[in-house]
This record gives C-alpha cells, sequence and structure tokens, in this order.
C-alpha cells in the first residue's frame, strides 16, 4: 500500500483536487461479499453491524466483522470485551507481522463470528488508511478471508478523507446508517458523494439507507426520493436495542419483547436480502448548499 505517492502506472485519483490513499491490487479480498458500513458519529453504526453480522451468521454464513475506529469498541457486544487492536499488537512486535499469529488480533464472537479490531494511529499522526490495507494484509497472510463468507467493515463516523474510505476500495457494497434528522441525513449527504468518488475506479456500489434510532422516517424517504436511493431497513428508537449495548450483548441474546422479536426479524430480513445482492443506487448527492436548503424548515 501506498500512503503518498502512488505507484507508477497505478494513480487512479477519486474526484477533483483528491489525493486518497491507495491501496494494493493485491491485496483485494476475494470470495467473501464485503460490506463497508458508514454513517454520522454516535448514530449507531456498531450496534447495526454487530447486530449484522449476528443476522449473517444465523443465516449459516462464516462473518468476519472489522472495526476500523481508533475506539476499538466495534464489536464489544460480540465478543464481551474490548479486543487489543491490529495496529496494537503490530507495535509489539516492532512491526515484524511474521511473528503475529491470527488468535493475537482476531477473537471469536457470538455464534461464531469473527471479529478484529483494526485500531488505528495515534492522534494527529499516520493514516487511516493505512491501519486498513495492514489489518486486511495481515488476514490475507494468515489465508483468514479464506474461510470467510461475508465481511463488514464498520468504518469510524463520517468520511472525511481518503484514509477512512479505504474501505471502499475493498467493498461490494455500502450501506449507511443514518436517523431521521438534519446532521444525520446531511452526513449521508456527503457519504454518498464520497461512495460515488469510489465507484469510478473500485467496483464498490452505494445498496441504501438503514433509518436507525428514528420512530418516523419521514425526512429520510424525502431525501431519497429526492436523491434516488432506497431504504433498506428501519430501526426504531427502542430502548432494548440501547440497553442490549450497556449488557454488551447482541439483540439476539435480550429477552423476548414485541420490540426485540421485531427489530430482530428486521436485521434477519436485512442480511438475507443483502445476501441474495442489492441493485446498485445511482444516487445523485446534492451539494452541501442545496441540501442545506432542502433539509430546512421555514
Amino acid at each position: 500500500m501506498n500512503l503518498h505517492t502512488p505507484k507508477q502506472g497505478f494513480s487512479r485519483p477519486d474526484g477533483d483536487g483528491s489525493v486518497q490513499v491507495q491501496l494494493d491490487p493485491a491485496d483485494k479480498i476475494k470470495g467473501a461479499k464485503v460490506f463497508a458500513v458508514y454513517g454520522k458519529g454516535g448514530i449507531g453504526k456498531s450496534t447495526t453491524s454487530s447486530n449484522l453480522s449476528a443476522a449473517f451468521s444465523k443465516l449459516g454464513h462464516r462473518v468476519l466483522q472489522i472495526g476500523c475506529d481508533p475506539k476499538h469498541d466495534s464489536t464489544f457486544t460480540l465478543t464481551k470485551k474490548l479486543m487489543p487492536t491490529v495496529i496494537d499488537v503490530l507495535e509489539t512486535v516492532e512491526f515484524h507481522s511474521e511473528e503475529l499469529r491470527p488468535e493475537d488480533y482476531m477473537f471469536e464472537g457470538y455464534n461464531g463470528v469473527m471479529c478484529v479490531e483494526a485500531g488505528g494511529p495515534p492522534a494527529g499522526t499516520g493514516c487511516g488508511g493505512y491501519v486498513v490495507g495492514q489489518t486486511v494484509k495481515l488476514l490475507k497472510q494468515h489465508h483468514l478471508l479464506e474461510d470467510t463468507d461475508v465481511v463488514i467493515f464498520d468504518v469510524l463516523g463520517d468520511v472525511v478523507c481518503g484514509g477512512f474510505a479505504a474501505p471502499l476500495q475493498h467493498a461490494e457494497r455500502a450501506v449507511v446508517v443514518a436517523a431521521n434528522d438534519f446532521d444525520s441525513i446531511f452526513a449521508m449527504n456527503r457519504i454518498v458523494q464520497a461512495i460515488g468518488a469510489k465507484a469510478k475506479n473500485y467496483d464498490v456500489r452505494l445498496a441504501g439507507v438503514v433509518a436507525n434510532r428514528s420512530r418516523e422516517t419521514d425526512e429520510i424517504d424525502r431525501f431519497c426520493e429526492a436523491v434516488g436511493m432506497p431504504r433498506l431497513a428501519h430501526f426504531r428508537d427502542v430502548d432494548e436495542i440501547r440497553r442490549s449495548r450497556l449488557k454488551k450483548c447482541t439483540l439476539f441474546e435480550m429477552p423476548d419483547s414485541p420490540e426485540v422479536i421485531q427489530a430482530q426479524d428486521e436485521y434477519m430480513r436485512l442480511a438475507a436480502m443483502l445476501w441474495a445482492g442489492v441493485e446498485p443506487s445511482s444516487a445523485a448527492p446534492m451539494k452541501d448548499r442545496d441540501i442545506f436548503d432542502f433539509l430546512g424548515f421555514e
């Protein structure tokens, strides 16, 4: 992987004036269905990703979830603990990856879901794209992707740089998580822009949006209709979902209630739909000024 100057013949800018992290084509994930989950910070991406991983596993698929956040809390509801990150364990062996074993950085979680926390560089230094690249390279070196049916990247907050857009270079479909509010939809519009930029040069395509923590979906649906993208699922603002994270467990481990069963069924439906294949969305995102006016009220 090259952080600054792409290899000769391998420079593929993703947009006007962009300087993007380029991943070596040799590190492409083959065989598995790969999904990247994005959304505004604090919107419930990790909760969505972990429950979606659990749902895929309940459909009988071999699942790997990769958390791409220095906070490294993407998978703790699956593993019941904060795991050491790939960057942490690489540092212990002075970045000699050949000295690592899979059990040093990959852990089995709920219902057999395999969990990896990529971690991140120290604050103010390094690049998130490097971290993603090193994680995928390590997984390939140890042949861990060969026994995987589904890979889910759970990615830090909004897409604000080429580094944290790097999972889009591996993914087949990108899923956006948003609530029915101004900030979430504004961030979603920016994420759709980033996915469109990556789609120029990579296989990734937008799948659609998952409405999360929202009683209604009217504003999300209005935006989706305006830009031309589908809403894939809807998870209401249910207290049991919040409490499942506090209990360090997936929604599938919570006591049954009508709300829990409804949410479980929605996750199973979403996983089955994504596995079967979602038609790529050709959404046309708005300019920042236009979406500000679109979402504003008189």
